[in-house]
């Protein structure tokens, strides 16, 4: 009997310690809990799927593909998934990316026309290509060919009254720079070679970088990137988005990009961004991320070293990240805008939203 005791008591213990919890200002430390989930911004029902499906034991990959699904079906903010943010010719397009921290596979689409389902799309790219980036009308032919519903029209009343709107507004603000255009809205020659063209074209004002940080922001330039550490303590993370609004016909963001829009590795943890993924995408700041974690750098100051490197080069920039470690430990860093994350694990009644500010 006094053999049983001791065990019991000994058995408490170790669950006491086991379950041990610390939240410490946008930190989280987790003693070895799983599964966690994170994400940017607060889409409370995006992380409330992927918890869903990897607290029933789905892998990290999975639950990610749910998440940024739920997301995509939501259209949060209107700039995941189809019916907004249109292109300067109207038209939505998707990019998406998922990458599987244990086997480093990653599998994305980009610019991606008349399929709507971004996230399940990189995904069959993963599963089975051996490729990791397919763009354009051939990633819809792809998705299409494996099984996905399409070829769907994916402009939305809403995001063809904003663009109504910006026409109206003779195609202002937009992402040209040093250019003349023929008309308001283009279409646009560089001013080196205007004498190339017609007196119709040299007589147009020059439009020089109008591009400014107060086109990019919450509701017109979001992303969701979503890290789960499943059960196992295996690492996914997942990126869906349909881009910046009124972007040139063809642009590709971060979104798609491993290491810029989010990156993972078993060994170390996990980063997801959001934010002017044209400037964001040339320092890879998950990658960043993640690295500075592996040489020890805590999730705090690994995230915000990789914002500091961006705003030292391009102070206007407005973008965030959070980072997680592969133990649970979670933090965020923003610059140009407060910037908000989504978190759930297994201490949480329900998702819990972190503030994070400049």
């Amino acid at each position: 009997m006094p053999t049983r005791t001791t065990l019991s008591s000994t058995c408490f213990l170790t669950l006491t310690v086991s379950l041990l919890f610390l939240v410490t200002g946008h930190q989280a430390l987790n003693s070895g809990q799983y599964p966690v989930v994170v994400s940017t911004w607060p889409f409370l029902e995006a992380v409330r799927a992927a918890w869903r499906a990897v607290d029933n034991g789905l892998s990290a990959v999975d639950a990610v593909v749910e998440g940024c699904s739920a997301c995509e079906e939501l259209r949060c903010d209107g700039t995941v998934g189809p019916g907004g943010s249109p292109d300067e010719n109207g038209e939505t397009t998707i990019d998406a990316l998922v990458m599987d921290g244990v086997t480093m596979e990653v599998g994305a689409v980009a610019a991606m026309r008349y399929v709507k389902d971004g996230i399940k799309a990189a995904r069959l790219v993963m599963q089975h290509t051996e490729h990791t980036l397919l763009v354009g009308e051939q990633a819809s032919v792809f998705a299409i060919s494996m099984g996905l519903s399409g070829p769907t029209n994916l402009s939305s009343s809403e995001s063809m009254e904003k663009w109504t709107k910006w026409k109206e507004n003779h195609c202002q603000p937009n992402f040209w720079k040093d250019v003349v255009p023929v008309g308001g809205c283009g279409p646009y020659h560089a001013k080196d070679f205007v004498g190339l063209y017609d007196e119709t074209c040299s007589n147009t004002t020059p439009v020089g970088n109008i591009r400014s940080s107060s086109h990019i922001g919450l509701h017109n330039h979001d992303t969701i990137s979503m890290a789960v550490i499943d059960k196992m303590g295996h690492i996914a993370v997942g990126t869906s988005t349909n881009g910046a609004t009124f972007k040139i016909p063809g642009r590709v963001g971060d979104g798609p990009i491993a290491g810029s829009s989010s990156y993972a590795d078993d060994e170390v943890g996990a980063c997801g961004a959001t934010g002017d993924g044209d400037i964001m995408m040339r320092f890879l700041p998950c990658y960043q991320v993640v690295e500075s974690m592996r040489l020890g750098m805590e999730p705090k100051l690994a995230a915000k070293d990789a914002i500091s490197r961006i705003a030292r080069k391009f102070p206007d920039f407005v973008g965030a990240v959070f980072a997680i470690n592969k133990n649970g430990v979670h933090a965020g860093a923003c610059h140009g805008w407060t910037f908000q994350y989504s978190v759930r694990n297994p201490d949480m009644d329900d998702v819990k939203v972190y503030t994070v500010v400049p």
